[in-house]
C-alpha cells in the first residue's frame, strides 16, 4: 500500500526550497542594491534625508513582516495577503487585497524590463528601445518557465555578485572619506538630520517612496507550497529578509550622502547613485555600479514575475480568478506556466507604454494597501483567538497598519488616482464573477 500512496496524493507544487533558498529569493526579489536606483528621487523628495526615510520605512516594513510571518505560520500555504485577509476578515476583501497585490507584482517585472532596456542602451545606443524591451520580457519568461529550482540556483550567484559590488562601493566610499580634511561630527550626522532642509511632509513623502526599497519580502509567502517546513522557515525568512534589506540599504545611502556635497544637483535623478559612485571611485566604479544595477534589475524582474505567477495560481485555485487558466500547472515541472507567460506579455506591452516613474509610484500604492490588509488580518486573529493574552502581537499589528496607512496617504496624487482606478476595476470584476459564478472561499 505504501508503494502506491504517492500516486494517490493530489498533484501539486514540489517542496524543494530550503530556508536559505527562501531568504535568497527574497533578497534578490527586493535587490541588495534596491536603494540605488531610487536614491535620487528619495533625496529630492525628502530634502536630503534619505537615510532617515529608509529607516522609517524599515520600521513599517518590520511591523508588517512580523504580521506576514504570523499569518504564514497559521496558514502554511501560498496565497499571501489574498489568503490571509480573505480567511480572517472576509473573502471579498481578500480578493480586493489580492487584486491590489497583483498590481504590485506585475509592475515590478514591468519596471525592471524598462530599466534594463534603458541601461543596455547606455552600452548599445544604436539598438532601438522596443527591441531591448522585447528581449528582456521574453528572457524573463523563458527562465521562469524552467522552474523554481533553476531560479534558486541563479539567485545564489546573483546574491554573491551583488554583495561583492556593494563591498567595492563601501571600500571606495571609505577611501574617499579618509581623504577629507578635518570633517566635523555634524558632517557625519547630516544624512540623518539636517535642520537647514528638514521638512516633515517632505520626509513622509520620501519615506513613502523609500518603501520601494523593501517591496518583495512578502513574495516569500507565495512559495509556502514549495518550502520545506513552511510553518517555521517562511516566517523566519520574511523577517530576516526585511531586516537584512534595511541594514544594507541604510549603509548604502549613508555613504552616498556623505560623498555627494549638499546642494549640488545630480546630473540625472534616476541614475543619481551611479554619479555618486563615479565621484567616489572614478569611471571604473561608475561602470561597475551601472552594470550591477542592470544585473540587479534582471534578478528582480525574474523573481517578481515568478511571484506574480504564484499569486495568480493561488487566486485561481480558490476560484477568485478563472480556475481553468490560472490554476493550471505544467505537467513537466509543476509550475503555473500560463501565468508566467501572461505576466511576460503584460511586461512587454507595459514597457512600451509606461514610464519608469509612473510604474514605481503605482508599485507602492498596491503594496501598501496589501500590507495594511495583512496587518489588519493579523490584528483581528490575535483578538479573536487570544483577546488580551495576545496584546503584544496585536500592538505590533496595529503599529504596522498605522505606519503603512500614513505612508499610503503620503503618496502622490497621480499614483493614488491611477491605483484607485485599478482597484475599482478589480471590484467590478469581482461583482461580475459573483453574479455569474460562485466564488468559493479558500480552504487550508
Amino acid at each position: 500500500m505504501a508503494d502506491v500512496q504517492p500516486a494517490l496524493e493530489p498533484a501539486g507544487l514540489k517542496r524543494t526550497l530550503r530556508f536559505r533558498d527562501l531568504v535568497l529569493y527574497g533578497i534578490i526579489l527586493i535587490q541588495p542594491t534596491a536603494p540605488m536606483p531610487s536614491f535620487g528621487v528619495i533625496y529630492n523628495e525628502a530634502r536630503g534625508h534619505v537615510v532617515t526615510a529608509i529607516l522609517l520605512a524599515m520600521v513599517a516594513m518590520l511591523f508588517t513582516s512580523i504580521s506576514y510571518g504570523r499569518m504564514a505560520r497559521v496558514y502554511p500555504r501560498g496565497g499571501s495577503a489574498f489568503l490571509y485577509v480573505g480567511k480572517e476578515i472576509h473573502p471579498s476583501l481578500g480578493y480586493i487585497t489580492g487584486w491590489c497585490l497583483v498590481m504590485d507584482y506585475v509592475l515590478n517585472p514591468l519596471i525592471c524590463t524598462i530599466w534594463c532596456s534603458r541601461a543596455v542602451m547606455n552600452f548599445l545606443p544604436g539598438v532601438p528601445y522596443f527591441t531591448l524591451a522585447i528581449f528582456f520580457a521574453v528572457f524573463f519568461t523563458l527562465l521562469n518557465c524552467n522552474g523554481v529550482e533553476t531560479s534558486a540556483r541563479i539567485n545564489t550567484g546573483m546574491a554573491a555578485a551583488l554583495g561583492l559590488v556593494i563591498l567595492v562601493v563601501l571600500v571606495a566610499a571609505v577611501r574617499w572619506l579618509l581623504h577629507l580634511q578635518h570633517p566635523t561630527t555634524g558632517f557625519f550626522l547630516t544624512p540623518f538630520y539636517d535642520p537647514a532642509t528638514f521638512n516633515t511632509s517632505g520626509l513622509l513623502r520620501g519615506t513613502s517612496i523609500a518603501v520601494l526599497t523593501y517591496i518583495g519580502f512578502d513574495g516569500i509567502s507565495t512559495l509556502t507550497d514549495e518550502a520545506k517546513d513552511p510553518a517555521n522557515s517562511v516566517p523566519r525568512a520574511i523577517v530576516l529578509t526585511c531586516f537584512i534589506t534595511g541594514v544594507l540599504a541604510s549603509v548604502e545611502v549613508y555613504v552616498a550622502q556623505l560623498v555627494w556635497p549638499r546642494g549640488l544637483a545630480f546630473p540625472d535623478l534616476d541614475t543619481a547613485y551611479v554619479h555618486v559612485s563615479g565621484r567616489m571611485g572614478g569611471p571604473i566604479l561608475f561602470l561597475i555600479v551601472n552594470s550591477s544595477l542592470l544585473l540587479a534589475n534582471i534578478g528582480s524582474g525574474m523573481a517578481s514575475q515568478l511571484g506574480a505567477a504564484r499569486l495568480l495560481y493561488a487566486m485561481g485555485q480558490d476560484g477568485a480568478l478563472p480556475r481553468r487558466f490560472f490554476a493550471a500547472l505544467s505537467p513537466k515541472n509543476r509550475i503555473p506556466r500560463n501565468n508566467v507567460v501572461l505576466i511576460g506579455g503584460i511586461c512587454l506591452v507595459g514597457a512600451l507604454v509606461f514610464s519608469y516613474q509612473l510604474g514605481t509610484e503605482l508599485l507602492n500604492y498596491g503594496a501598501l494597501l496589501a500590507f495594511m490588509g495583512v496587518n489588519l488580518a493579523s490584528m483581528i486573529r490575535g483578538w479573536r483567538h487570544g483577546r488580551f493574552t495576545q496584546w503584544f502581537p496585536i500592538l505590533l499589528s496595529i503599529g504596522g497598519f498605522t505606519t503603512c496607512a500614513l505612508l499610503w496617504f503620503s503618496l502622490g496624487p497621480l499614483a493614488k488616482l491611477a491605483g484607485t482606478g485599478w482597484a475599482l476595476a478589480g471590484i467590478l470584476l469581482y461583482i461580475l464573477r459573483r453574479r455569474y459564478t460562485a466564488l468559493p472561499t479558500a480552504e487550508v
